[in-house]
Order: C-alpha cells, then structure tokens, then sequence
C-alpha cells in the first residue's frame, strides 16, 4: 500500500482542520483548525492517542482519553480537555493547544516503561485566564511571565508519579519542540508549545 503524497495528506489536513473550525464555536474553532493545520508535518503518527491526567487543585481525574487519531483531533475530547485544564481560580475555559497534548503523549513515549507505570499527569496549571496571571505575576514575581503562553492555552505545568521530575524535563528537552521549564522547588516541569527554549 502506497503512502500519500506530502499534498495529499495537507489536503486531507486542511479539511480536517475546517471540519474542526466548524465543530467548535466562535474563535475556539479557528484556533483548533489552525494548530490543526501546523501538525500534518514530520513523522507518521501512532493510530491513537490518548492522554489522562490528575489535577492537583480541583482534584478532577481524566482516565485515558482519545484526543486524535493520526491526523486528525477528535473535537468532543478536545472540548473536554478545554474544561478539564480550565482556569482553576476563576473556572473560565480557554482553548487548548492540540500540539500541547502532542507533546505530552510524546514525553510520555520517550520515558517508556515508568512513564506507562505512572500513566495520568499530574496537573498543577493549565489554561489561564489574563485576570488570574497579573494577579500571580504581582503575587509569585519572577515565577510568572508577563505574557504567559498559559493564557493562549500553550503551556502545562505538570509531574508524573514515580518519574524524577529532572528526567521528564530531560525527556521533554530532548524533543525540542517548545519551551522547557524546571521548577524543582515547586515539585513541576513547565511544557509549552512555543519557541524551544529552556530555563
């Protein structure tokens, strides 16, 4: 069976990503449909991918969820995700970035066996609101950036049980796909989807 032409799978791309676009509402849609767009790139993707996680402050567990199959994100789960990696001081949903979740299931791919064992993230931040960051960045100082890409929905703060937090930043760096945060004192490694970048 012939593999399809780099053409033919952005096309086969951009009609997911509008089909997308229209499943959510408003602007959501669009910035699904446009990180869509970005992931149809490298290398083949496994049949499913499916994520779980714990957060630490509303204490919502997320068994394993299918997000996507090869290249396209499945919508209802994305929505779910939205809710679950809300704004947890003030509640308001945000719009999550697939590729963050990418990354996550990547990382999690990379540690292997422990990181299986261990299965759910554990959540500290997901998506937060403008309102919620000036008021950590007057509180928290140098913790937190002035235009956090926690507020586009781009940025995780997490831990695995059972793995070392230095080997998840380790596994995350090594994948150079975003930012890269260690926060060791605070027990959590900071994910992004933005420049690769560490610190």
């Amino acid at each position: 069976m012939t593999q399809p032409s780099s053409l033919h799978r952005r096309h086969l791309l951009r009609h997911c990503a509008r089909a997308a676009a229209w499943a959510l509402p408003g602007c959501a849609g669009l910035a699904v449909a446009r990180t869509a767009q970005a992931s149809v790139a490298g290398a083949p993707r496994p049949a499913e991918r499916a994520l779980a996680f714990n957060h630490l402050h509303t204490l919502e567990r997320l068994s394993p969820l299918v997000y996507a199959r090869a290249s396209s994100y499945l919508t209802p789960a994305l929505q779910t995700l939205n809710h679950f990696l809300r704004d947890h001081y003030t509640g308001e949903v945000g719009v999550m970035d697939p590729h963050l979740f990418d990354l996550l299931h990547q990382v999690q791919g990379t540690l292997g066996g422990r990181a299986a064992r261990a299965s759910a993230f554990e959540v500290i931040s997901g998506y937060r609101c403008p309102a919620t960051n000036s008021h950590l960045k007057q509180t928290r100082g140098g913790g937190v950036a002035q235009r956090s890409l926690h507020m586009d929905g781009r940025a995780i703060d997490v831990r695995l049980p059972g793995v070392p937090l230095a080997e998840l930043r380790d596994a995350a760096l090594a994948l150079k796909a975003g930012g890269v945060g260690y926060y060791p004192r605070d027990g959590f490694v900071h994910l992004d989807t933005g420049r690769v970048r560490a610190w």
